[in-house]
Parts: C-alpha cells; sequence; structure tokens
C-alpha cells in the first residue's frame, strides 16, 4: 500500500537553507490529532522510533518494528500539513548494508508519505547515508548519544567529554560529507555541540545540547509533563498534562462511583420535548 500526498511546503532543502537563521523547532508526534498542534508552531514533526516508549510501554526503543513506524508515520502526515515529517528507521532496518538501508528507507516513504528519515550512526554509517542521497531518499543524521546502541554505550549518558569529543566531530562531519541534510546532536556537552554547529554546512538540531545549534527537539509527551515519574535534566516542562490528567480521571471515578455522573444534562429523556 502506498501512500498518496501532495508536494509538501517545507522539503529537506529547505531545511538545509536554514543554517545559521532563525532556529528550527522540531518536537515529536506520534497520531494525528498530536501532529495537527504540533503542525501549527514547528519546522519539523519527528515520527521518532521513541514511540515504543512512549506509546507502547518498550523498554527501549529496540523493540520497535518497521509497521510500527509506518503505522504511526502514517497518522502523523495525515496531520502535518505545514511542518515537514521526518521518520525514524527502526533498530535492525538500515544496519546491515547500503542495500538493506534503501529498501526500508523506500518503504517508509512510499508508505507514509513522509519526505525524510532519520537514522543513528556518524563516521561508521556515512557509506549508508551517502547510498540513500545519491538515490533520491533524504537523511538526518544523529550522532552523539545515539539511544539505539544504548547497550554499547552503557547507559543513556553524556558523549563527547575528554577524548570523546573528536570522534563525536569526526562523526558529524563524516554525515555532512555523506550528505545528511541536518544532523540531530543528543546529549552532546554544550561547548562540544557549539563547536560542531560552527563548523558544519547543515543544522544541527540539539537534544540536550545546549543553546548553541540551530534548532531543538524534544519528545512531546516530555516537554508536555505527560509523565509524572520521568524528568531528564534536559527537558523543560512547558505544562504539567500529566498531573492535570490524573486529577481529571479521579474526579470522574470519583463521580461515577457517587452515581452523580451522568446527570440528567448528560442523558437522554425518554419522550422528546417539544420546542415551543
Amino acid at each position: 500500500m502506498s501512500a498518496t500526498s501532495p508536494v509538501r511546503p517545507v522539503l529537506p532543502p529547505d531545511i538545509r537553507a536554514r543554517k545559521g537563521s532563525a532556529p528550527l523547532v522540531v518536537l515529536t508526534a506520534y497520531s494525528t490529532p498530536v501532529a495537527r498542534l504540533v503542525d501549527a508552531h514547528c519546522d519539523i514533526v519527528l515520527v521518532g522510533d521513541s514511540v515504543g516508549m512512549v506509546i507502547h510501554g518498550l523498554p527501549s526503543t529496540l523493540g520497535v518494528t518497521m509497521e510500527m513506524m509506518i503505522l504511526h508515520g502514517r497518522a502523523v502526515v495525515r496531520g502535518a500539513q505545514k511542518a515537514m515529517p521526518v521518520i525514524d528507521m527502526p533498530f535492525g532496518s538500515y544496519e546491515e548494508s547500503p542495500e538493506q538501508a534503501f529498501r526500508n528507507a523506500a518503504r517508509l516513504m512510499a508508505e507514509t508519505g513522509a519526505p525524510a528519515v532519520k537514522l543513528e550512526g556518524g563516521v561508521h554509517m556515512a557509506e549508508t547515508i551517502a547510498f540513500l542521497t545519491a538515490r533520491g531518499v533524504p537523511v538526518m543524521a544523529h550522532v552523539g548519544l545515539t539511544p539505539q546502541a544504548v547497550n554499547t554505550l552503557g547507559g543513556y549518558k553524556v558523549v563527547g567529554r575528554e577524548g570523546e569529543a573528536e570522534k563525536v566531530m569526526a562523526d558529524a562531519r563524516a554525515v555532512e560529507a555523506a550528505g545528511a541534510f541536518a544532523v540531530v546532536l543528543e546529549k552532546v556537552p554544550e561547548g562540544l555541540a557549539g563547536r560542531i554547529t560552527e563548523a558544519l554546512s547543515i543544522p544541527t538540531i540539539g537534544i540536550g545540547a545546549g543553546v548553541a545549534c540551530d534548532g531543538q527537539v524534544l519528545v512531546v509527551d516530555d516537554m508536555l509533563g505527560l509523565f509524572t515519574d520521568f524528568r531528564p535534566k534536559f527537558v523543560k516542562r512547558y505544562a504539567e498534562l500529566g498531573k492535570a490528567a490524573d486529577e481529571a480521571i479521579a474526579a470522574y471515578a470519583a463521580e461515577v462511583r457517587a452515581r452523580s455522573f451522568p446527570a440528567a444534562e448528560h442523558s437522554f429523556p425518554d419522550v422528546v420535548p417539544v420546542k415551543k
């Protein structure tokens, strides 16, 4: 099954051209209603593989499948009319070979209508990024903390301190040279992120990487405070919807048990009242 969509108002070359200008605003979305909310204010809406943890309750992103990304990708593309959708390639869908990566990236784009994909990795993924971009697949890269490699990295830690700094810089330069139109810097020290941003000709999009990046991305559920027990340092909560939802659900439950809901105004009488 293929998705059909008109040419979008914002495409990867437009994002690349934003280097050094007004900061790019990026949030995740996994559903049509949230995509519509994000669309009104953002430049990019990212269908992140974080959907596995946020929506499906998985312990990490490693269990996310192509089918999940396609399902949520379609939903987001339906809701995003202005912002550019980008879809994460899930773990195991691109690492084996450039050919495997192309097959799965082409499937994501064809079956969702999204104009770009995102994949994790630096120097070791440069050949794959070049292979994709040469064949019409725009790629957003992702270096620093790469959650799909969390077991190799030893946890969700800051990447790029001391001796690691040059490796992260090399990763960023490699994905730029391979043709990525932008690169996410995750949990990279602020000074290093600033140096990378200055060195590259493509936009950097930070998450836990400081203010010097060309844009910022957050998981929308995190910044809305939908999780009451999850508060990473790099997330600013702009609302506490989790607390508000808990209070609303508690009030509903209390009214149901007290038989005060539904009230007369929420019910239908046996006889239709005659309008005078």
